[in-house]
Formats: C-alpha cells, sequence, structure tokens
C-alpha cells in the first residue's frame, strides 16, 4: 500500500483526492503510463493508495477534466493522448505554499523580461502614455489608501498589450490568478515598511522608462530585476506576513473545488 503523503517538498491541501490525483498524475508525467495505458480498476487503486473508492473517483475525475485521462465506454479510464488542446493549467494541489508561490515568480520572471524587451521594440507615443497612464494608477490608488494591487496586475498585463502579441496578456493574466493572494499580503507588508513600497515603485519606474525610451536591453533587465527583488521581499518578509500569506494560500486551496484553467 502507497501511504499518501506529500508527492513533493510542497505542501498539499488536506483533500485526499488531491493528494491522489497528483500522485497518478506523477506516473503519467514519469512515462511509467504511456498515452494509451489502461488505469488499473478503481478496487485496485482504492487498494494500492488506502483509500475510499469516492477519493479514487474524485481524483480520477479532477485528471480527466484537466485533459490527463479519458473514458472509453465499456472498457474503462485511460491515459490520454497528448495533444494540442490541452488547456493550460496548474494543478491546485501543488499551488499552496510559499514554495509554490516563488516557484510561479520564476515562471513569470522569464516571461516579464521578454515582454518588457519587446514592448520596447514596439513602443511609439500612443503606447508610452498608456504605460505612464498605469504607472500613475498604481501611486493613485495607494494614495487613497487602497493597496494597489489590481493598478499593479494592469501596470504588468499594459507592458503586455503593446507588444501587440495577445498571447503575452493571456499567459500574464492566466499567471497572475495564482499570485494575487500573495501580492495581496506582501504589498500590506511593503506599506508598512515604506523602503519595501520605495523599492517597488522605482523598479516600476525603471521598467516604464526604459520601455518609453525604447531600450530592449534596459527593458529586460529592469522587468527581471523586479522579479528577482520581488523573491526576496517574500523570503525576507515578517514572520507575521509569512503566516497571513500560508494562511491566504491554504484558504484559496480550500475555496477552489476545480482547477482553474486559462480563459483561452
Amino acid at each position: 500500500m502507497v501511504m499518501l503523503t506529500s508527492v513533493s517538498t510542497l505542501q498539499v491541501p488536506d483533500r485526499l483526492s488531491d493528494r491522489l490525483a497528483a500522485f497518478l498524475r506523477q506516473r503519467i508525467e514519469s512515462g511509467e503510463w504511456a498515452a494509451g495505458h489502461r488505469l488499473p480498476t478503481e478496487q485496485s487503486l482504492t487498494v494500492e493508495y488506502g483509500v475510499s473508492r469516492t477519493v479514487v473517483r474524485e481524483a480520477v475525475s479532477r485528471l480527466k477534466s484537466m485533459g490527463w485521462l479519458t473514458s472509453r465506454q465499456g472498457s474503462g479510464i485511460y491515459v490520454a493522448a497528448a495533444g494540442p488542446a490541452r488547456a493550460l493549467v496548474f494543478d491546485p494541489a501543488v499551488l499552496t505554499s510559499l514554495t509554490a508561490v516563488l516557484q510561479v515568480v520564476e515562471v513569470r520572471r522569464s516571461l516579464e523580461g521578454e515582454v518588457a524587451a519587446l514592448a520596447a521594440a514596439r513602443i511609439d507615443p500612443a503606447k508610452a502614455r498608456e504605460i505612464e497612464n498605469a504607472l500613475v494608477a498604481i501611486d493613485s490608488a495607494v494614495a487613497m489608501g487602497r493597496d494597489g494591487v489590481e493598478e499593479d496586475l494592469m501596470f504588468h498585463r499594459t507592458i503586455a498589450r503593446v507588444t501587440d502579441n495577445p498571447q503575452f496578456e493571456g499567459l500574464l493574466d492566466f499567471l497572475e490568478q495564482y499570485l494575487r493572494d500573495a501580492i495581496h499580503v506582501t504589498r500590506a507588508n511593503e506599506a508598512m515598511h515604506a523602503e519595501f513600497m520605495r523599492q517597488v515603485q522605482a523598479e516600476h519606474q525603471a521598467i516604464a522608462r526604459a520601455i518609453c525610451k525604447g531600450d530592449a536591453s534596459a527593458a529586460r533587465r529592469a522587468a527581471v530585476r523586479h522579479m528577482v527583488n520581488a523573491v526576496h521581499r517574500i523570503e525576507r518578509a515578517d514572520e507575521s506576513v509569512r503566516a497571513a500569506l500560508r494562511q491566504a494560500l491554504q484558504q484559496s486551496a480550500s475555496n477552489s473545488g476545480q482547477p482553474r484553467k486559462s480563459a483561452s
């Protein structure tokens, strides 16, 4: 019998079906179960993993909704063939820890750098005004007592939009759903530490300045630096803030009954 402990160093929700889904998905991703492989019977999985039939059904249903498994009438459940139409999705079961938040920021760091560089290469006066307005909106929100998180996210989406490639904005929109809770909590930390807030403001200004000047190399460096510093701010947050962040992530996981997919 395989005990359903953590599938990795990341924390996972208490739902056994999420844990089982993560285990089964690992077997697919590792190649142990190739496309077309027939899954063991429901009874076999209950015995192997020491869970109820309900847990097995929920785990299988989750993987089917994510495109990893498919049913064949009267035959059973099979590993689905990889196809171009599979939706982009991060399994919520592994997005509930500080470690996972930092991993998503790493993904975003790679994307943001290239988006900023491309925005700089394609800048024009109208686009520069859009970026400047988005930057002003952050400061205005903070001045009115709000945390400015939505305006912050809009600033980055505006940069993506001026690349004239809508796929970038879609990707950022997809990633930010996994970071919104963390940004709210860390922004509260920044509000308590004026120096952090000044750092974020200066980083945003550096990105905007480089893009509006059409300096792709400087824009890339500024955007990457912003993401690197975002990681440092999370890592250096007070324990009270880190505890609040962990609580927010766990609450988000408990409220997520289904995997979150991109809108495309």
